[in-house]
């Protein structure tokens, strides 16, 4: 006999609620990758050491992966999309014991940032003598931390805490900490540094991200002055950051070269992919940038730091530049955001817009 049955029309809502809780089992698998066996593995479930010394940590938005021998560097730093490593940072293709610091995907800056003139400056009466750090620069550069090995303090999922004791360092004597968490789709570095010799000295830091650099990309990044540079990239000239430099509002990647400090920085910064449909908002409670762009390579480094290029010689020394004076024991710590978004999702949030963007808004404001 045959059965009649009524035919039923889908729940609007019960499909809605269906579809998230599809969408939720989504991102908790990605977050939750499988283990695979074997050397080559840079991944273990969330968070852990790999053979190759590498500690990645990963949630439902980001994958990290940190070096702590590697001058405590960042590897990689990739957005997770359907299944997809998307990477925000330009990724270090095979790190060992011999990779050059600059091909990591970012590391820190202490105690100090960039170069230091003749590799000597005068604080408090003294004549301070900073030794050249790296075979082939003319310059002390960077400071300690991004060449020597860190030690992982502490670990757990989505955060690691890593230390490095420069105890007999000279000038500087200090030990510092870096911490990496990953909060939803932000990356929050800390970084914090403690004088540990017996003489007061002024200290400065910031990080230094290899961005990955497309056709497209486009910066924003509003300040109000630069120091123009020689041709040994030390600072001879401060002026207000001319018409091309401004980045006031999203602006595509200048064509020359920069590798330059600017000044009266906001501590906030858009960068975004169009094509990829991406943002990256980076804050930090500093009032200067770095922005190195070589043409014609596929990253640049846009690095949030506390002070200038040769802070320490400018007039009036490191602490009228941003550097901060720590007496023996005095501790110095800075915050560093790094926030993905799909593009529409920063627009709504209120972030920088593209130059395209708000013509098109006027035009329709006009009307």
């Amino acid at each position: 006999m045959a059965v009649a049955r009524t035919e039923q029309r889908p729940n609007p809502a019960s499909t809605t609620t269906a579809q998230a809780n599809a969408r939720r089992s989504r991102l908790a698998a990605a977050a939750e990758p499988p283990i695979r066996p074997g050397p080559s593995t840079a991944v273990v479930a969330i968070g852990g050491a790999s053979a190759n010394g590498c500690v990645t940590l990963a949630n439902a938005h980001l994958r990290l992966e940190l070096a702590p021998a590697l001058g405590g560097g960042i590897t990689r730093f990739d957005w997770r999309h359907e299944g997809a490593l998307v990477p925000i940072f330009r990724p270090c293709a095979d790190p060992g014991p011999n990779t050059d610091p600059n091909q990591l995907a970012c590391y820190p800056l202490l105690p100090y940032s960039n170069r230091i003139g003749n590799g000597r400056f005068e604080f408090s009466g003294r004549a301070i003598d900073v030794p050249c750090n790296r075979a082939g620069e003319p310059l002390p550069l960077h400071g300690d931390g991004w060449l020597d090995a860190w030690t992982v303090a502490e670990e757990e999922a989505g955060r690691v805490r890593m230390t490095l004791e420069r105890n007999a360092g000279k000038p500087y004597s200090f030990r510092a900490a870096q911490t990496c968490t990953l909060d939803e789709a932000t990356l929050v570095v800390t970084l914090d540094v403690q004088n540990t010799g017996d003489e007061a000295l002024p200290f400065g830091l910031g990080l230094h991200p290899f961005l990955m650099r497309e056709p497209d990309t486009e910066l924003s990044a509003a300040a109000g002055g630069v120091w123009l540079c020689g041709d040994d990239w030390l600072p001879v000239r401060h002026v207000p950051t001319p018409p091309a430099w401004q980045f006031g509002v999203a602006y595509p990647m200048p064509s020359e070269m920069v590798n330059n400090a600017f000044t009266g920085w906001s501590g906030r910064t858009s960068v975004l992919w169009p094509a990829r449909r991406l943002s990256l908002t980076i804050a930090a409670d500093t009032d200067y940038y770095v922005l190195y762009a070589p043409p014609g390579e596929d990253f640049f480094c846009f690095e949030p730091v506390d002070h200038p290029i040769n802070a320490v010689n400018l007039p009036g020394g490191g602490e009228a530049h941003g550097m901060t004076v720590l007496a023996p024991g005095e501790r110095l710590s800075r915050e560093f955001r790094f926030t993905v978004e799909r593009t529409g999702e920063a627009a709504r949030r209120g972030r920088p817009r593209t130059r395209a963007g708000a013509k098109a808004r006027a035009r329709n404001a006009s009307r």
